[in-house]
């Protein structure tokens, strides 16, 4: 079994309340959770990556428990291991690209040097054919560069699973395409499990070997894509 999740979370601000409840098993390694904007996605892939911390349950990934509220495991953000990549890509504006890849390889918050170097991170320029920007800062990038650098930046520690926040979202609808293409090469060559959180039905066909629907804090399977795109028609 690749993943496991059984969570509970319950968020209330003033008269309102939102209950999370979120149950998952499954041996794949590309899974999908598709839904409507609020209806817990992010909450979940938050609590998986360790930002934020459930009511109840227990979480586990590729074999290591990560969470446990009876047996009152909660792992740092930092020791479970997961490449976590934001729909904005998070890049931090001040460092350029080769210091962003090499961020996730230092501990601590010492900024890398402007020209630091190493097989991992020459490696990464490499893969995402980023050589030519390597001294270049986020604001002069494109899109699909900014992605590339922040998937460069989540992989280069060696995670043990990627969790995807709508990683298409901010690109045009050209772009999405091809990057879903490249993102597709990728996790098949490192064969790395990934949980993608999506409310787009093009992003459950190209990755969705397990597609869940989520809703109002509810998740439940989807056998195909049909039932996807007869949810949105």
């Amino acid at each position: 079994m690749q993943i496991q999740i059984d969570i509970t979370k319950t968020l209330r601000s003033g008269a309102r309340t939102f209950a999370l409840r979120a149950r998952l098993a499954s041996a794949s390694q590309r899974i999908v959770v598709y839904g409507p904007s609020g209806a817990g996605k992010s909450m979940l892939l938050k609590a998986v990556a360790g930002l934020m911390t459930p009511d109840h349950g227990r979480i586990e990934v590729a074999g290591r428990c990560l969470y446990d509220s009876v047996d009152g495991v909660n792992l740092s953000p930092q020791r479970r291991r997961l490449a976590y990549l934001f729909q904005d890509y998070a890049l931090f504006p001040h460092l350029n690209v080769r210091q962003n890849i090499a961020f996730g390889l230092r501990r601590g918050w010492r900024n890398p040097l402007a020209r630091v170097d190493g097989e991992v991170v020459r490696y990464w320029l490499q893969a995402f054919e980023l050589e030519h920007v390597a001294q270049q800062l986020p604001h002069q990038l494109s899109g699909g560069q900014r992605q590339r650098v922040a998937l460069a930046r989540a992989l280069a520690p060696e995670p043990a699973a990627l969790l995807l926040d709508e990683p298409f979202a901010a690109l045009d609808p050209a772009l999405r395409q091809r990057m879903r293409a490249e993102l597709d090469t990728l996790q098949r060559r490192l064969g790395i499990p990934m949980i993608l959180i999506t409310h787009d039905p093009d992003d459950v066909s190209a990755f969705g070997d397990h597609v869940l629907r989520m809703e109002n804090g509810s998740m439940a399977d989807i056998e195909n894509l049909e039932l996807v795109e007869r949810n949105e028609a």
